[in-house]
């Protein structure tokens, strides 16, 4: 079989991932245990497998001396539970899993991201709009009364 496939495969993801944003080791850092949770919520998983999700999500800068630390702090507030397991003629993995406590730490903190996703948007949004503007393209003050309408955050949406 041909190596086109192969090359042409690298080539997308190439060019995906120089559209992906690098995110501020900062954002990363707040936003991984939260992460984490829900990635755990769908199944337990080690943390080489993890780290290879978060990449493939377009968070590609999480580094393993990030992922560890945020793992072991979950598990010592009890959101996280952990097991060994024999590797396949390798060293053992430690793999992680949600806990009921991980579950509603889960619940709670997605919906207070959400509200705080919520106000950011609202206050630096503007931003985005302005950068619009500046090219030509209307902003959302000239949208107001053609079938736009602010959502309880601030936003733009389409009216239903």
């Amino acid at each position: 079989m041909s190596e086109t496939p192969t090359i042409l495969k690298t080539q997308l993801v190439g060019e995906v991932r120089q559209h992906m944003p690098e995110f501020s080791s900062a954002w990363l850092r707040a936003a991984l245990p939260l992460c984490l949770l829900g990635m755990l919520e769908r199944g337990e998983s080690y943390g080489y497998a993890l780290l290879q999700e978060l990449g493939a999500a377009g968070l590609a800068n999480a580094k393993a001396a990030t992922l560890y630390p945020a793992l072991t702090r979950l598990e010592e507030e009890g959101a996280v539970d952990i097991r060994w397991s024999a590797g396949e003629g390798g060293p053992g993995r430690k793999y992680y899993s949600l806990t009921d406590a991980g579950r509603e730490r889960l619940v709670v903190e997605y919906r207070a991201w959400r509200d705080f996703d919520g106000v950011v948007t609202a206050l630096a949004g503007d931003a985005e709009d302005s950068a619009e503007d500046s090219e030509g393209v209307k902003g959302s003050e000239n949208r107001q009364g053609q079938g736009e309408h602010d959502d309880s955050y601030g936003r733009q949406g389409a009216e239903a």
